[in-house]
């Protein structure tokens, strides 16, 4: 499942830094946002500058945000240089707002200010070069990547020589649907001709954002994306790496078992035995998550149907319904309903006549409780899980949107994505029963095994993409990856980590990765990597909290009140607190663990080794 933070969040943090440079507030007639730098800094000095800058950034973040939705619900080159200009006056503002900050350096501070200068220096994933001419370039570039992006076709001439053309979303419908391996190999070898013009775009926008980072105190782009984690860089990376070795035993025996039956469907000659899946077969444009290939995979077909899509199709849902669904689940928990606005302000289906970004979206566009959704629903189970995740970036939202703004965000980007990811935990076949989208599924070993894969093939299998891309951005980053190097270090990783290769022959001439949203957008995306495996150790403390006390993967929180209140103390804590604190309040402990994951998919991972003895597995 295709999984985006919230552009809101997005924002946040590629913005929400971004946000903490806005115009100057003397532009807005406010007067100066900095004290003087006259005599020695005081820590009241300190605190009113705290509270400066989360004022002016309020403001500022609701043009940004504003510009941004409507850039990305109405695609021109206008809609583009709106967001860009404003983005240019949000980077220039946090670039001298950050060097600032450093004048109270070494004070003894009361938390609240020490956390809120903290932020102001590690949440921007995009720091701009003071030189405005610079600024603006960094500006324009960032617009033109992701306008590329959402406006991206495959367009090709049949043998009568008429030209037709496929969007994203048109492409990914053959990618989750087609068994033909030519007809797959035409479709993501067709959008994956869209980025190779962002390749020189995106090698300027590298060493602007280097430039950006340095003059604010970090070695490069990547280091101060690491430092968001309230750790230092090296830290953080070796814990990502820590936690990818809990889970790489079993991310090992999915890959070994699905190679297995997809070598059965294509042939040894397309799929061999001990070499990586070519990257085309396995459901998702971007082999990030395989669910959609289940029926190819299922380990026992003609057990009770798990068709949830099938269900909503019968039942006429339609995208209302089905985030009406999504909210049901959090109001259950004893949440409050989404507001009003809410319903007349989402985009909830695909314009016809305009372009758009279809990446699922949560905003609070002016970070005062204007909770909205994007989509372009479709009414299928996954986007019916879709829903129930973005909905947890809204309740998020909700929850924190009294904090001074730079408290509005997650503990950790990736407490962000986990909390919808944990809810989503919750649609068992037992809340599905009870919403009226399956009938009974017997309890037994067979449908067991079932349902534990299809959650595999979405949340295991996308484990070692979600390190791939900002390890492959790190490198670049820091200069370990040449401009020369750039789709070889990409198919590089995607073969270590994933077993995963091209299905045909790349060269630098391609900019494969360009064809994956997060990287035009330059959102950080180690956050889905840390959400795959936060969501496990969330949804055992809510299963907890209910008092459930059978084995995890059986557990739903649906309708409890003891779950929703846990949730609730650490949704109202926002960034509030160092992430560890949060931590604390939802699970009693201040480490990262994968063990809750490891735990939930036990059945799975025993029936997986017996599968695939006498295989040869690894790549």
């Amino acid at each position: 499942m295709i999984r985006h933070h919230s552009l809101l969040s997005t924002l946040r943090a590629a913005c929400a830094a971004a946000l903490l440079s806005a115009l100057p507030a003397a532009a807005q007639g406010q007067g100066p946002a900095i004290p003087s730098n006259q005599g020695k800094a005081t820590a009241e000095e300190a605190r009113k500058f705290a509270e400066r800058v989360n004022a002016d950034l309020k403001r500022l973040l609701v043009r940004q945000a504003t510009a941004e939705w409507i850039k990305s619900t109405y695609i021109t080159d206008d809609t583009e240089q709106n967001a860009a200009w404003i983005n240019e006056e949000v980077l220039g503002y946090m670039n001298q707002a950050i060097k600032d900050s450093r004048r109270f350096d070494g004070l003894k501070l009361d938390p609240a200010t020490a956390r809120t200068l903290h932020l102001l220096r590690v949440n921007a994933p995009l720091a701009a070069p003071s030189d405005p001419q610079k600024r603006a370039e960094l500006t324009g570039l960032a617009a033109k990547l992701e306008g590329a992006y959402g406006k991206g076709k495959y367009c090709k001439k049949d043998k009568a020589g008429k030209e037709s053309c496929r969007d994203l979303g048109e492409l990914e419908d053959v990618m989750s649907t087609s068994r033909n391996y030519d007809e797959l190999l035409d479709a993501w070898s067709g959008w994956h001709s869209i980025s190779p013009p962002m390749r020189p775009l995106y090698e300027r926008f590298v060493a602007l954002g280097n430039e950006g980072a340095k003059e604010i105190g970090f070695a490069n782009s990547g280091d101060l994306w690491k430092s968001a984690y309230d750790m230092p860089p090296d830290a953080f990376e070796k814990e990502v790496q820590r936690l990818w070795g809990q889970v790489k035993p079993l991310y090992d025996d999915l890959h070994c078992y699905v190679r297995g039956r997809l070598s059965k469907k294509y042939g040894a000659d397309k799929v061999p035995a001990g070499k990586p899946i070519p990257a085309h077969l396995l459901g998702n444009m971007w082999a990030q998550e395989w669910n959609n290939i289940y029926p190819l995979v299922e380990p026992y077909p003609g057990q009770a149907s798990l068709d949830v899509t099938a269900s909503i199709k019968k039942q006429a849902y339609d995208p209302i319904k089905l985030v009406k669904t999504g909210e049901g689940f959090f109001t259950s928990l004893g949440l409050k309903p989404l507001p009003e606005s809410f319903w007349k302000n989402s985009m909830f289906t695909k314009p016809r006549d305009r372009d758009v970004v279809c990446h699922a979206s949560a905003w609070d566009v002016t970070f005062n409780n204007d909770l909205r959704i994007k989509m372009c629903i479709k009414p299928t189970e996954e986007d019916l899980v879709t829903i129930h995740h973005e909905l947890g970036h809204n309740y998020y939202f909700t929850y924190y949107y009294t904090l001074p703004v730079l408290f509005q965000s997650g503990a950790n980007d990736g407490f962000h994505e986990a909390i919808g990811d944990a809810i989503t935990l919750s649609i068992t076949p037992g809340y599905l029963k009870q919403i009226g989208l399956l009938k009974d599924v017997p309890k037994n070993e067979k449908n067991l095994i079932n349902l534990q894969l299809k959650d595999a093939l979405e949340k295991v299998a996308f484990l070692p993409f979600g390190l791939v891309i900002d390890q492959w951005r790190w490198d670049i980053f820091a200069g370990k990856t040449s401009p020369a190097d750039y789709n070889k270090s990409w198919w590089a990783l995607r073969e270590k980590y994933q077993g995963i290769t091209a299905p045909v022959s790349r060269t630098e001439e391609s900019f494969d990765a360009g064809a994956k949203y997060h990287v035009p957008a330059n959102v950080p995306y180690t956050r889905y990597f840390l959400a795959r495996v936060l969501q496990f150790q969330f949804h055992k403390s809510m299963c907890e909290a209910a008092g459930f006390k059978g084995p995890l993967h059986e557990c739903s929180v649906y309708g409890n009140k003891e779950a929703g209140k846990r949730l609730q103390a650490m949704l109202e804590m926002g960034a509030s607190k160092p992430w560890q604190d949060a931590m604390a309040a939802m699970t009693g402990q201040r480490q990262m663990d994968a063990t809750p994951l490891i735990e939930y998919f036990a059945p799975l991972r025993q029936w997986l080794q017996e599968q695939n003895k006498g295989q040869t597995c690894g790549w």
